[in-house]
């Protein structure tokens, strides 16, 4: 039997490295993680129904744009829009170079320092159309460890977070092919979304939906 070569002392070190960082970030995770919550406890309600009551307005968004040439060249966006009119009240950007490689499940660690640091920016000059609702360009609880990029934003910025995930993450059951059956059911053939409620993590934690009318081919999976 050939025996099998060694691994290079540099690739070595580099797998002992990752092994390392993935772990520090699985324990970064969980004590996040404890801060999470999945209940409605903000101020906003979608329709105010007294004087007295704030009324969700400002709703944000934040993702971030990688350079063709050079993936490591990124730029980070947070655009604050009117919720009734769609208006736009707040744009921001920032050009940077990303040190931490793209690790699925751990997006979180390469992304969320950017947007965080756009949030805080805005946060510190006291701008009054701060986000009430910030929806991310990844997912939240529908994730391996539950605990997706939008919820690290959520939790580390304090803000209700919507993610919005254009892969699907397999956990607790959830397949591609469990979700398409979904959309491909009579009962729910006239519907956008359909509800990923009980498929994972024992709740509902978000929506697929659809891209048009009759397609069972998902284009985003909502999840909070």
């Amino acid at each position: 039997m050939e025996k099998k070569s060694p691994e290079p002392p540099e690739e070595a070190s580099q797998s002992r490295d990752s092994s390392r960082d993935n772990q520090t970030w699985i324990t970064a995770q969980n004590i996040l993680r404890e801060k999470l919550t999945t209940e409605d406890c903000f101020a906003w309600k979608l329709q105010a129904g007294s004087k007295e009551e704030e009324a969700l307005r400002y709703v944000g968004g934040v993702d971030i744009s990688f350079s063709k040439d050079d993936p490591s060249r990124a730029c980070g966006t947070l655009v604050v829009l009117d919720f009734h009119t769609l208006q736009v009240l707040y744009q921001d950007f920032s050009l940077v170079t990303l040190q931490v490689p793209y690790v699925p499940g751990f997006l979180a660690f390469r992304e969320a320092p950017v947007l965080l640091q756009l949030l805080e920016k805005m946060k510190r000059s006291n701008n009054p159309f701060y986000p009430q609702l910030l929806m991310v360009d990844g997912n939240g609880i529908l994730h391996p460890r539950g605990f997706g990029l939008a919820c690290h934003i959520g939790v580390e910025a304090n803000l209700p977070t919507i993610g919005i995930g254009k892969n699907l993450h397999r956990v607790d059951g959830l397949t591609h092919s469990r979700v398409r059956e979904l959309l491909g059911a009579e009962e729910n053939c006239s519907e956008d979304f359909i509800n990923l409620g009980g498929l994972f993590w024992a709740y509902n934690g978000g929506v697929a939906m659809r891209s048009t009318q009759g397609s069972i081919k998902p284009i985003f999976y909502i999840n909070w």
